[in-house]
């Protein structure tokens, strides 16, 4: 985290967004001593103990960010055997890398499921224009995030959950109206099975992807993807819609990207991110396609783009 305080809201089981954490460890610079929100139920520390997962503190977190916006995304290390020396430290760091590694498997659903929540009322917002009837929807989870279904949910939507393995002729069973491609981790080249999924889906069926559902989309659309330099992180960056000319500030969490240039011209970029002119948003109109790089949902993160 590159925030300096963190901990001082502690945590509260409505905001989780996984049916687990599936986080490895965590850094931060300052860890707070006391909780002062009203909704806490758990400190942070206490929430990542009872999980197995490794936190460190007291150590210079935007010193490592200008490291990493120098020389990119880099492979580090958390420890608790004392004895080990530096160079073992090393060894392990070389011998373990995100590049090529199927991080969806991990993360995604042992079987379908039904998903019926709604969006709660005290946190329902942008109800304009919403209609009632009912569209059925199948939902790959690559790791999709609780609020992208609440969403769904919320504007009128019937959703079945599925793994990221389940197979196209399956969904094609169902009539679906519509099929979701999720946000999720690591690598869209290391997951080729996902890839002819989608293949096998487009034009058949309207489908949007997001994040994760996004890169593997370009990729069936004959396009590459690209690992950055060091990705896009974080709640505060602003996409233009290419369409309308709108700016919108989103929330994302990605190291990959599409490669716009390798895309077929019947292929439209419909958002860039303003930081870098990375391609955001995608749109094939003749096979009901369209796509986006960041969070629409964002929960965490700005409503503009709900």
């Amino acid at each position: 985290m590159t925030n300096p305080h963190i901990g001082n809201t502690g945590v509260n089981f409505d905001d989780d967004e996984s049916r687990q954490c599936f986080l490895a460890g965590l850094v931060i610079r300052s860890l707070s001593i006391t909780t002062s929100n009203w909704r806490c139920v758990e400190t942070l520390g206490d929430y990542l103990a009872e999980r197995n997962v490794m936190g460190i503190y007291d150590v210079d977190t935007r010193a490592i960010t200008r490291r990493l916006r120098q020389d990119g995304s880099l492979i580090g290390v958390l420890s608790t055997e004392q004895s080990r020396s530096d160079d073992e430290l090393l060894e392990m760091s070389h011998s373990w890398d995100i590049v090529g590694i199927d991080l969806i498997s991990g993360v995604t659903c042992n079987a379908p499921y039904e998903w019926v929540d709604e969006t709660k009322s005290e946190w329902d917002f942008n109800s304009d224009g919403r209609d009632r009837d009912t569209y059925r929807v199948i939902a790959y989870d690559f790791g999709i995030k609780h609020n992208i279904l609440r969403r769904l949910a919320s504007y009128g939507c019937k959703i079945t959950v599925v793994p990221s393995t389940w197979p196209a002729a399956e969904t094609l069973k169902l009539k679906p109206d519509g099929a979701l491609f999720s946000n999720g981790p690591g690598d869209p080249s290391a997951v080729p099975y996902a890839v002819e999924t989608v293949k096998e889906i487009l034009g058949k069926v309207p489908v949007f992807g997001i994040c994760m559902g996004h890169q593997l989309l370009g990729q069936a659309l004959g396009g590459k993807t690209f690992k950055m330099k060091f990705g896009h992180h974080g709640g505060n960056h602003p996409v233009r819609n290419l369409r309308n000319g709108r700016v919108v500030i989103s929330a994302q969490n990605h190291n990959y990207a599409v490669d716009p240039a390798s895309l077929p011209e019947a292929v439209e970029v419909t958002h860039v991110n303003l930081n870098d002119g990375s391609c955001a948003g995608l749109a094939y109109p003749a096979l009901s396609i369209m796509s986006l790089q960041y969070h629409p949902e964002a929960s965490p993160g700005p409503h503009d783009s709900d």
